[in-house]
């Protein structure tokens, strides 16, 4: 407002001239004004909106004004404030008008946001009288603020002014309640949190104008549910603790109900919630329900419970600050006993975990200790029951009987007879006060080669252990012994027996292989390489020690026998040998203790060789001597091969010859009948003597055959041809040109068909399709040649005595 009357003192101050005048170039004639302070006073007075303004003054914004030595500009309107939710429609802000004609020959309109931009139909003007009015309901929420555009025009459409502005803003009205940006907000704090530590904070909106105090927000605590614990600051919202004593133990949520209200706290309110929530400390420590606990335990077991010891924590169930920890102070030396915390319950159980025995000791007082995982907060106070006492008694079981070494490892000779001791595994009987008698059993014995002593345990053999035995296992062999007491019920202790095989050297090595061959020079070839074997193991083995007999002395001196390693030796020959087989006899002797030797022939074949030092095709002895047979065997054996050989040979001459007689005798047979003949294959059977199926002379002498006019003679073979069909046949003429051979050959068929005397073989036959493609040619054809010449008829006589005709007649001479 004083900005107004500064701005109306200052245009009162103007020297204006009352009297029409005309304007520099570009200006308009102005009609009388009245004074420039009642005009100004009205400008101003309706751009404040003062009440008592009925209708609106009239503008000349496009007046100029004249002014001594220069041209003044068009008059700035200024805005124009109406307030919203205006509720008399419509409503008359301004009237604006042009000196430039008469009244009634301007004409006026408006353009712009709430004209003939959205929203539309806000304003609108008279044309004639140029009245600006209101037209609807404004939100200043939505539109603060309207610039608008006023033109003048004659009646033709013609400009007479230039377009000016025209600004209405939207006074604010307190038409809008805070709003808290969510319904309830959440906040923690330590329990015992001293005043004034933040928790959370609250925030409001408000959709009025932020430059008023439509939208000034206070905040504030409308109930706690308990002792004023918090605060809240009406400008930020903040939340803070005001004064000690949160205990979550008493109290862990709080719940609050806030206010915003604008206009400082006396406008539109809004509620909202406040929840906090105390975090928990360790502020109380862990202590027994009791003082003592009296438990039971039993003896000779291990890993299990014995009780439950338990404990009161007032803090949160399930975080470190209420989780227990026990821990035994006193009465466990051995550590015998363990605790271990429930996480469902947080108690203690105490379990068993090394076996308790009665007879040593009865009872056992324990001191136990408890604590939380996370350290006790130093203000809190200490628990009177932070300790307890836990007695156990043991409880007296019958015990099994306890082996004194478990497993019992012991060694016996390898092949020991039967009888031979072995071990005695014994086992006593841990229940002292209660004296009770043992009996001793096999459990697993495999091979069944022990036998056990059931009063005393004494083990030993019964039968000799095979050195072969599966279940011997690098040496050694597994038995497993049963020990059990006679009460009621009885009590069994179980005891492995682990027997380790010495090995005994009972073997004496062997040649392998006891033969070979080389040459007869000393100066060929690199020798025999002689190899030994022996069934014993270390150390009763390699290495072995080879040497030539000496019971024949003559032997060293033809022969020679190096050492090559702790397996192998070299034989050679000191002269030359005659070839042939010479058998030599060889001492071997291992390492073991006592060693074992043993005198064992060698069949050495000698023969010729080349410079390579390889034998010669044909030089070589009889090879197959290396094998140890004696000479005479070997005769005996070719002449028996050679013997067999000549039967053979006789057999297949003799069958040869009864062959070769038969098939003079076909041969001959077959000269006497030389003719073509059509055989049926499809019959398994008959061939080219087997002549019954077939009437040949229908083709033979067809002419003969008609003149007889009688049947063949032979009885009626079918009975699908009726007596009525064996007419006499007309004489059938000889086809005198090959064309007509296929018209005589259909009629011969149909007269043997007619016929009842011949079976119907020679109707036509449909046989099944076997494909065609096939990679074998065709074994004959018509048209494979059309002359004689050009078959190859020689190769008859490679085919044996049966086409020797046939070579004869067709073959070249």
């Amino acid at each position: 407002m004083d900005a107004a009357l500064l701005l109306a003192l200052g245009l009162l101050a103007q020297p204006w001239d009352r009297q029409p005048r005309r304007l520099v170039p570009g200006g308009v004639w102005s009609v009388p004004l009245p004074s420039l302070a009642e005009e100004t006073c009205r400008s101003l007075c309706l751009s404040v909106g003062v009440p008592g303004l009925r209708r609106p003054h009239t503008l000349y914004p496009w007046r100029r004004v004249p002014a001594p030595g220069r041209v003044r500009r068009a008059w700035v309107i200024p805005p124009i404030s109406v307030s919203e939710n205006h509720k008399r429609l419509p409503f008359p802000l301004v009237q604006i008008k042009s000196d430039k004609q008469q009244l009634g020959s301007v004409i006026y309109s408006i353009q712009g946001p709430g004209v003939d931009e959205e929203p539309r139909g806000v304003f609108s003007i008279d044309k004639f009288t140029g009245k600006v009015s209101l037209n609807a309901m404004l939100d200043r929420e939505k539109t603060d603020r309207f610039r608008l555009r006023a033109f003048a025009l004659d009646l033709g459409g013609s400009t007479l002014e230039e377009p000016t502005d025209l600004e209405i803003v939207v006074v604010d009205q307190n038409d809008n309640r805070p709003v808290f940006r969510q319904e309830v907000f959440t906040g923690q704090v330590l329990e015992g949190a001293v005043p004034g530590t933040y928790v959370t904070r609250a925030e409001a909106t408000d959709a009025d104008d932020p430059e008023t105090d439509n939208a000034a927000l206070r905040y504030s605590i409308l109930e706690q549910g308990g002792p004023q614990l918090f605060s809240i600051d009406p400008h930020t919202g903040e939340i803070r603790t005001v004064q000690v004593g949160l205990d979550r133990e008493v109290v862990a949520v709080y719940n609050l109900t806030l206010q915003v209200a604008d206009m400082s706290g006396d406008g539109l309110t809004a509620t909202a919630s406040a929840i906090i929530t105390l975090e928990d400390v360790n502020d109380n420590a862990p202590k027994f329900t009791r003082d003592q606990f009296f438990l039971e335990a039993t003896e000779a077991v291990s890993g299990v419970d014995v009780g439950r010891l338990e404990v009161e924590d007032r803090d949160l169930p399930g975080s470190p600050n209420w989780v227990a920890r026990f821990t035994i102070l006193e009465g466990d030396p051995d550590g015998q006993f363990a605790i271990r915390t429930d996480p469902r319950t947080n108690e203690g159980v105490l379990s068993v975990v090394k076996p308790l025995d009665f007879e040593s000791r009865e009872r056992y007082d324990l001191k136990v200790a408890v604590q939380n995982e996370a350290p006790l907060q130093a203000a809190a106070p200490r628990a009177a029951w932070g300790q307890a006492r836990v007695r156990v008694q043991v409880r007296d079981v019958n015990e099994a009987p306890v082996f004194q070494e478990n497993p019992l490892r012991t060694s016996l000779a390898e092949g020991a007879a039967p009888g031979t001791p072995v071990a005695t595994f014994s086992a006593r009987d841990p229940d002292t006060q209660q004296p009770q008698r043992l009996s001793y059993s096999k459990d697993y014995d495999p091979e069944d080669w022990l036998q056990v002593d059931g009063a005393t345990g004494r083990v030993q053999t019964q039968r000799v252990l095979s050195p072969a035995s599966p279940f011997l296992k690098d040496g050694w062999y597994r038995a497993i012994i049963l020990a059990r007491d006679d009460a009621s019920p009885p009590s069994t202790a179980t005891g492995t027996l682990s027997v380790e095989i010495l090995e005994v050297n009972d073997h004496a090595p062997e040649l392998s292989p006891p033969w070979g061959s080389l040459c007869s020079m000393p100066d060929q070839g690199s020798g025999l390489l002689l190899g030994a074997t022996d069934e014993d193991l270390p150390p009763h083995g390699a290495p072995f020690h080879f040497q030539l007999s000496p019971r024949l002395p003559e032997l060293a001196r033809n022969w020679s026998l190096s050492q090559v390693n702790v397996s192998h030796a070299r034989l050679r020959p000191r002269l030359r040998v005659r070839e042939g087989l010479h058998r030599l006899s060889l001492l071997l002797q291992d390492s073991g203790q006592p060693p074992q030797q043993r005198e064992q022939p060698l069949n050495v074949s000698v023969c010729r060789c080349g410079l390579d030092g390889a034998c010669l095709p044909g030089a070589a002895a009889l090879r197959a001597g290396g094998a140890g047979i004696s000479l005479g065997a070997l005769v005996i054996m070719l002449a028996s091969v050679i013997l067999l050989l000549l039967l053979a040979l006789l057999v297949a001459l003799l069958a040869r010859c009864r062959q070769q007689s038969c098939d003079k005798k076909l041969l001959h047979g077959l000269q006497d009948d030389l003719r073509d003949n059509i055989l049926n294959y499809d019959e398994q059977g008959g061939g080219e003597e087997d002549q019954d199926a077939y009437d040949m002379d229908q083709l033979r002498h067809p002419a003969e055959l008609a003149a007889l006019g009688a049947p063949l003679g032979r009885p009626s073979l079918r009975r699908d041809a009726p007596f009525s069909r064996a007419h006499p046949q007309a004489p059938r003429v000889l086809p005198t040109s090959p064309s007509d051979i296929a018209d005589f050959i259909h009629e011969g068929l149909e007269a043997v068909d007619g016929d009842p005397t011949v079976p119907p073989y020679d109707t036509a036959l449909i046989y099944d399709y076997e494909g065609d493609g096939s990679v074998a040619g065709t074994l004959s054809s018509i048209l494979s040649s059309l002359e004689d010449e050009d078959q190859d008829y020689g190769r008859l006589w490679d085919w044996g005595p049966r086409f020797a005709r046939l070579a004869d007649l067709y073959g070249p001479p």
